[in-house]
This record gives C-alpha cells, structure tokens and sequence, in this order.
C-alpha cells in the first residue's frame, strides 16, 4: 500500500472511529429465517446413524445426494439459533463500518445463511473429511452471518483498510484473510473471517470492487454445481476454466494485492 494510501486512511480512520463513539441507537434488521428453495430431496444411499450419515428418521435433511441424519440436523438447527441471536450486535458495527468507510453494503437481506444452504455445506464437508464429525465441521464455519462491502476501484484500498480497523478496534479478531488478488488464475477478491466480541459468533466478510462482484455472481452457479459429489473429474475441470475466464476479466485496484489484515488483533481460525 502508498504512503498515501496510508496516510489518508489513518486520517479519515481517526476521524470515523471519533464519530462513531458518539453514535448510538443503531438498528440491525433480522433477515426472514425461512427457506424457500423450493429444491426437491434426491434419492440418496442411507447407512448407518454415526456422523454425516443418513439415518430413516424423518428430522433428517437431504438434498441433491446429500443428507444428514436426525442428530447432525438438529444440531446444525441449533448453530443456525445462535448465529441468528447474535446477528444484530454484528450488523450494526459491520453498518457503520461500512458508512465510516464509504461502502455500499451489498445484499444485507441476506446476511443469515439459509438453513438449506448451511445444512449442504455442512454435508459436504462431511462427505469430503470423513475423519470429521459435525461438532468439527460447525466450529469451522466462518459464513452463516456474512457481509458484502463494496467500492469503486479507486476507493478500494482505502476503504477496506478503514472498514477492517474498524472491526478491529469494536473488538472483532480477524480469524481468516484470504486475499485473492494477486493471483493468476480464479477467484479474485478479498473474503475475511471474523469473531464477534462477546457472543464469540463466526462472521464472514467480503470486500469487492463492482467488478469482482459481478465476477463472483457468474460463477456462483458454476462453482456450486463443481462441489457437487455426482459433478465428474471431467466436469469439474471445465466448471473451473470457465471460471477462470470469468475472473480474470476483473480488473486489479493499484495495492489491493497487497491488503494486510489489522495487525494487532489476528486470532488463530477455530
């Protein structure tokens, strides 16, 4: 990052954090829990009831040749409780975080992962480590409460460098920083994980410019299809190049690459 970057977003970040010790009476709306995915359940091999498998109990789950028996279910149930009482402490400081920095918050009505979208990664994780069970799997997950901040390519820098302060100074300790700007191929952002002070809840951060959004967007499709267990080795390596192409379209802000998670509050990930 520019001495000037630098300079200017200790400044403005001085300015913002003095602002916002006066400032009271935020309000976070709750997203609608509920699922309509509509998506139909597939026919899936059951086996036994120990962890990630499927069991005759109807309190299961399963989707798209993936399950979970009734016990995973109810406690995947019982995460998706605490992440939605803990949502609104976090949205109000990921708010003004992003008003202090200048960023559009984009799709905040979708900020709570729906259950049918939880229950799925959970599955997967639990088809692909069979050496977990989903206590491991839960602790890991960083993005059942999780954020879009967005800027204009030359307010990008800046802005994600207040924006994390921010969080930072509130109490939230970065626990991943995935800065996948300077690479060659793929996905190309700035995906952050973080732990809430006192509820001690996981959230997801995401910081874009409009074009690593749109990019995002796209692929989305293609990168869900790729994760399926039923997708072919052949399959996936075409889901992936079109992807590439995608992201490699999206132009790089001057010092993005180079983004640093705040230095004084990067806790060990879960």
């Amino acid at each position: 990052m520019s001495t000037h970057h630098l300079g200017r977003a200790a400044a403005v970040l001085a300015a913002a954090l003095a602002m916002a010790t006066a400032t009271t009476g935020l309000t976070a709306y709750a997203a609608d829990p509920s699922d309509t995915t509509g998506k139909h359940a597939t026919t899936v091999t059951r086996t036994g009831g120990g962890a990630g498998r499927c069991d005759d109990d109807p309190a299961g789950w399963e989707r798209e040749g993936l399950c979970l028996n009734a016990a995973d279910n109810r406690k995947v149930d019982a995460y998706l409780a605490r992440a939605r009482a803990a949502e609104p402490a976090i949205s109000r400081d990921v708010q003004v975080a992003a008003g202090l920095s200048g960023a559009e918050l984009v799709g905040f009505d979708y900020r709570l992962k729906s259950p049918d979208s939880l229950k799925r990664k959970v599955a997967t994780d639990l088809k692909e480590h069979p050496e977990r069970n989903t206590d491991d799997v839960l602790a890991r997950l960083s993005d059942a409460v999780r954020y879009t901040l967005q800027w204009p390519d030359g307010d990008y820098v800046t802005g994600v460098t207040i924006a994390s302060e921010v969080l930072s100074a509130w109490g939230s300790d970065t626990t991943k920083w995935s800065n996948t700007w300077g690479r060659e191929k793929g996905y190309k952002g700035l995906n952050t994980g973080w732990r809430a002070p006192g509820s001690q809840q996981l959230f997801e951060v995401q910081f874009h410019t409009p074009a690593s959004k749109f990019a995002q967007e796209e692929t989305h499709k293609l990168y869900e299809e790729q994760r399926l267990p039923s997708t072919s080795p052949e399959r996936k390596k075409e889901l992936q190049a079109q992807q590439d192409a995608i992201f490699a379209a999206v132009p790089v802000p001057d010092g993005a690459p180079a983004l640093a998670p705040p230095a004084t509050r990067l806790a060990p990930a879960a």
